[in-house]
């Protein structure tokens, strides 16, 4: 089996290990479909039960506050009428009211009749007793029926039932107030269905979408996505979905990715570190055994770079931290940052030129992370330079313009995005001195991302490579 085919295979066994990890260990999305006409039927019989409690309560307290504008009401319109019988019943002897009474009956759409007063202490309230006894009109609790005391006789004349539904001779005929009231019911629910159903539809439709979405999901398919919502209401819902599945798909590569670019990363020094634990076993010269030793430290720092270098990585591809920027004096925090590493260089000529700045210059960043970015383009100009860094920066606006500028072999321009992934080397040398692990870029950018800048690739003047970092000089 060639190394080609070992390469193949490394970055096939996470792949393939995650996707049998989801279909093993993840149950299946459970869950029927919503159903429209449910959904429906439920809205509809909760908002309508819900109107017509109010419109019923509402109809209950508006008449019991005007019962008594309409009993005086009442009074005043058939005052007339009871005068008139009154007065006919006085032209007759007493012992002949029975008898007219059902005659002027005969000629009223409601009931007459003459009762004894003793008779009405119990249907009355005591207040309509006192009007009653007073010589005025008396309206029993329904106010349907009419009572006046004939003069300072013990019998009193009644009139009524006025409504039609309690008078026996319009049992047979449906009220008409009832008949209104069925009607507008009846106009109301429609009317109010129909609206209920253009509302629903969409409603549905967009629920049934995000469930099935949610169940793709579910079943480890993080390419799914939730299409436009047609209702406002869930508009956001399936944003805030769709969000969360992009941020999922994108943990889960970020994972991948790791996983099979540090597998790769840590073959090259175990592979040394085993090979000079050989050599190791087979020289007796103090000296080579010495070189050994020296070899398998520097292996075991390269590891535990490698470790430090994905595990900031990570961090920021997770979640990125919160900013905690502080204003400093760019041209001193430079000079000092770029002093901090001039070792590395070797023999390199490193310039800092911060003349096109003002002289009091402030910037806003974070003093932990900021720091990481530059010195990680300083290290990879340092490995690429034939002699000269240039460091300078200006002002474009309320931009800082940060570049860092070799003379080494530069960046082809088609490469010059692609170099900020993770894992990404132009050089595939594993050699100290130009090979690295092709993450110091992209945390170089996720630091600048931080800060709401960029870091950019370009063609530098000196015939190598610029890499520009540019961000907003005060924050917000």
């Amino acid at each position: 089996m060639t190394g080609t085919d070992h390469a193949q295979r490394a970055k096939e066994l996470p792949t393939g290990l995650a996707r049998s990890l989801f279909r093993v260990t993840l149950p299946r999305w459970r869950g029927g479909r919503y159903s429209l006409s449910k959904l429906f039927f439920n809205f509809y019989l909760l908002a309508m039960g819900s109107f017509v409690a109010i419109a019923f309560t509402a109809d209950f307290v508006i008449s019991t506050a005007q019962r008594g504008i309409t009993d005086d009401y009442a009074r005043r319109f058939m005052r007339g009428t009871i005068t008139l019988i009154e007065d006919e019943l006085f032209r007759q002897p007493r012992s002949t009211w029975s008898r007219k009474i059902k005659e002027l009956d005969e000629k009223f759409s409601y009931n007459l009749g003459i009762v004894e007063r003793i008779t009405l202490d119990r249907t009355l309230t005591p207040a309509q007793v006192i009007k009653l006894d007073a010589g005025d009109i008396a309206i029993d609790h329904d106010g349907d029926i009419m009572y006046h005391r004939l003069g300072t006789s013990s019998q009193v004349l009644v009139v009524g039932p006025l409504a039609s539904g309690r008078n026996p001779e319009l049992a047979e005929r449906m009220p008409l107030e009832l008949r209104l009231r069925l009607l507008t019911w009846s106009l109301t629910g429609v009317i109010f269905g129909i609206a209920l159903w253009f509302w629903v539809r969409p409603v549905w439709r967009d629920l049934e979408a995000l469930r099935q979405t949610a169940r793709d999901l579910g079943d480890g398919n993080f390419e799914s996505r939730a299409p436009s919502a047609r209702s406002q209401l869930f508009a956001p819902l399936s944003d805030t979905m769709n969000g969360m599945a992009e941020r999922v798909q994108q943990l889960i590569a970020t994972h991948k990715e790791l996983s099979c670019g540090i597998s790769h990363e840590l073959r090259t020094p175990i592979a040394r570190m085993r090979f000079a634990l050989e050599m190791l076993s087979e020289t007796d010269e103090q000296s080579e055994r010495q070189r050994l030793w020296s070899m398998m430290e520097a292996d075991l720092d390269e590891l535990d770079h490698l470790i430090d270098t994905s595990l900031t990585y990570a961090r920021f591809e997770r979640e990125a931290p919160a900013a905690h920027f502080s204003r400093v004096l760019l041209d001193t925090w430079l000079t000092q940052e770029v002093d901090s590493v001039r070792l590395l260089g070797r023999d390199l000529s490193i310039t800092v030129d911060t003349t096109q700045l003002p002289e009091t210059q402030e910037v806003d960043l974070d003093r932990k992370a900021m720091p990481y970015a530059l010195r990680n383009l300083l290290r990879n100009a340092f490995k690429y330079a034939n002699r000269q860094i240039a460091v300078s920066a200006h002002l474009d606006g309320e931009q800082i313009v940060l570049h860092v500028d070799d003379d080494g072999i530069g960046i082809p321009e088609g490469e010059r995005e692609h170099i900020f992934s993770a894992f990404t080397r132009l050089d595939r040398s594993r050699d100290r001195s130009t090979g690295g692990y092709g993450l110091g870029l992209a945390i170089a950018r996720r630091v600048l991302e931080l800060h709401g800048g960029t870091a950019l690739a370009e063609a530098s003047p000196l015939g190598g490579a610029r890499f520009t970092l540019r961000w907003k000089a005060v924050q917000d």
